[in-house]
């Protein structure tokens, strides 16, 4: 594989002789093109020696360009990476303008386009960088991450590169345009549940969960990419919604309900990625309770079950669930596949130091009679194994199995 690999001036830059080590592992040629503010934070020589080839700055190398250099190597790549991308690289991406030799061979190229965003939580978060973030994944530009961590200014949130093993995984995975290219569910209709529901106690408390929706946004994004018309809903969550979904927002698990219920006609695949509240309040008091005792108790009632309720319909969907489990993983998740007579099911471990919260997960999914691993992955990269895996489950069950064997995708082990 040949990867293009764009440097630009971030302090993340520091990374990519490890990135640059990561995919050449995977058996990958590595060109490296740095912009200007890239050479501020590591050197061509570093860069070099990792790479085993020259490096190319310079739109204006005479030498290089006699041959029309930049041409070439647009025709060379197979993928073009930029990791880390500033905000500076995302706005002159999103605007076509070609300033430099790494701009210029991106428009020239008809290679994918991979970017790994880098920056600022607060400048990740402003409204024209995540503009141009919408505009380049409509023009079908993967960005990978950023991920939520501590950052170089000493501040925490979103805008940290994805590390470089993480990224080397998906540059170098067996099919790069994945659920992209393939579209298996153009046409279809596919419902999300995602994120946490919060039941309220009184006017400032609630009970609530630790979901923080990253996987069910994953997948709705998946199920855009694979064609379908998305319909998200969704519970509260820090996260912009995937583009071109269409996302109701609710807060309780009675809202979600009704939404979904409201949603549910024409529907084909129904995804309940949401971790709804089992137990909400039964009474909610109209003023905020005062701290007069030493103890307190709370009367709960069980919330309407979502999934099952779906896969109860006269007609119902292709109904996915998830089970997020701290023990007993596969036991409990079977007896949920079974017991809500569900087409396929979803499961993971979930703790301190695994499934929420983080961007990496692992899982197992389930259906009637089989079942297959999903190994630790970025959620945004398992979310689109789960798609593809949904669709092809549902191929079957629709009559149309037809479509490519998943195994030719991923190398995962399967049981029947």
């Amino acid at each position: 594989m040949n990867v293009v690999l764009g440097i630009s001036g971030g302090i993340a830059a520091y990374k990519t002789p490890e990135l640059v080590r990561r995919l050449r592992e995977r058996g990958a040629d590595v060109q490296i093109v740095m912009t200007a503010s890239a050479e501020e934070f590591v050197t061509s020589t570093a860069l070099q020696a990792v790479s085993g080839r020259p490096i190319r700055s310079n739109l204006w190398d005479k030498e290089a360009e006699a041959s029309m250099s930049h041409i070439e190597l647009a025709r060379w790549a197979d993928v073009v990476l930029i990791a880390p991308a500033t905000a500076e690289i995302m706005a002159r991406l999103a605007g076509g303008a070609a300033p430099d030799l790494l701009t210029t061979l991106c428009l020239a190229t008809e290679a994918p386009l991979v970017i790994a965003p880098a920056m600022n939580r607060v400048m990740w978060s402003n409204p024209a960088v995540q503009a141009n973030r919408q505009t380049l994944e409509e023009r079908g530009v993967r960005i990978l991450g950023p991920e939520h961590g501590s950052q170089a200014c000493g501040e925490t949130g979103a805008g940290r590169m994805l590390e470089p093993d993480q990224i080397a995984a998906i540059v170098c995975g067996p099919q790069l345009a994945g659920a992209a290219s393939e579209r298996l569910l153009e046409g279809k209709t596919v419902m999300v549940t995602a994120g946490p529901t919060r039941e309220p106690i009184d006017p400032v408390r609630y009970i609530s969960n630790r979901s923080s929706g990253k996987m069910g946004y994953a997948i709705a994004a998946a199920a855009i990419e694979q064609g379908a018309n998305v319909i998200l809903v969704s519970g509260p969550v820090s996260l912009p919604a995937p583009p071109g979904a269409t996302v109701r927002n609710v807060q309780t698990a009675e809202e979600m309900y009704r939404e979904t219920h409201d949603q549910i006609d024409n529907v084909d695949i129904f995804i309940a990625a949401a971790a709804v509240s089992d137990y909400r309040p039964v009474e909610i008091r109209a003023q905020k309770m005062k701290k007069n005792a030493e103890t307190m108790s709370l009367d709960l009632v069980r919330s309407r079950d979502i999934l099952a309720s779906v896969a109860a319909l006269d007609s119902p969907p292709f109904t996915v669930g998830f089970a997020a489990e701290t023990e007993n993983v596969r036991d409990y998740a079977l007896a949920k596949l079974d017991s809500k007579n569900l087409d396929m099911i979803v499961a993971n471990r979930v703790g301190d130091d695994c499934g929420f919260d983080l961007d990496e997960n692992a899982v197992d999914v389930f259906w009637r009679d089989g079942e297959r691993a999903f190994p630790k992955a970025p959620k945004v990269e398992l979310a689109r194994q789960i798609m593809r895996h949904v669709a092809e489950r549902y191929a079957v069950s629709t009559g149309d199995d037809t479509q490519p064997e998943l195994s030719v995708i991923t190398p995962m082990q399967v049981k029947s």
